[in-house]
């Protein structure tokens, strides 16, 4: 990487987090949607614990704040967005004082007692979505049907954990620009992720310095970003586009 890659505190607990809980994996390889053999793989669905989440969630908050999006709402689509949006919104107002309502959706809609696929405060104003990660875009594309079918509510922006800063493939046909950047200029709007791959292998650089061996690891990533990952050309084109 020619760039330079900074680590803020919060970054560096979420990446060690992850390497501690085996939520970043490196006994693969593993094979993704794409079809690509990765030599990682990313499961948030295994931070299942009260600390975990906790933890999580203020990253997720100290982000958001660093961020300076502006937001009413936060919503989480079902299933791994649920969790994220309810602690979430819990960390936000424990550590930095800000009380905001989150909503998450049914997978199928409810015919009895309150009804309706939505659960929550009103999705309506500046609506913020929370997810894990953005990869083909599909889990995406469907929370956003649900915002602007509200006719009360503005998409705000998209935070998810992890940005692979791969390009993206479509039927075996490999593009020049990410999901994230593909998201980001379908519906004109920001994704911030809490860490991004560029980063956990500068963290692991540095841990693998200080003693833990993460030299095969550190490798096996940095061959597969400079295979297909996205350029910082085609990143900076897609920004300005974007601007």
């Amino acid at each position: 990487m020619s760039h330079s890659v900074s680590l803020a505190a919060y970054q560096s607990d979420y990446i060690q987090l992850a390497l501690d809980s085996d939520i970043l994996r490196f006994d693969g390889p593993f094979t993704l949607k794409s079809g690509r053999s990765s030599p990682y793989f990313f499961n948030a669905g295994l931070f299942n614990t009260g600390s975990k989440v906790a933890k999580v969630a203020e990253c997720y908050a100290k982000r958001i704040v660093e961020s300076g999006v502006e937001f009413d709402v936060l919503f989480g689509p079902a299933y791994k967005g649920i969790p994220l949006a309810a602690a979430t919104a819990l960390a936000l107002h424990a550590h930095h004082g800000i009380d905001v309502g989150f909503c998450f959706n049914r997978k199928e809609a409810k015919t009895h007692g309150e009804g309706g696929s939505l659960v929550g405060a009103p999705l309506k104003g500046r609506v913020l979505i929370l997810d894990d990660v953005i990869t083909a875009g599909t889990a995406i594309n469907e929370a956003m049907d649900i915002i602007f079918s509200q006719p009360e509510a503005k998409l705000a922006g998209v935070v998810i954990a992890l940005d692979r800063q791969e390009k993206s493939s479509k039927d075996g046909v490999e593009g020049e620009t990410s999901a994230i950047m593909e998201v980001e200029k379908r519906y004109n709007t920001k994704v911030y992720s809490v860490v991004n791959l560029d980063q956990i292998i500068e963290y692991m650089k540095t841990k693998d310095q200080q003693g833990t061996a993460y030299g095969k690891q550190i490798e096996g990533m940095t061959e597969y970003r400079a295979r297909y990952g996205v350029s910082e050309i085609a990143k900076a084109e897609a920004a300005a586009k974007s601007a």
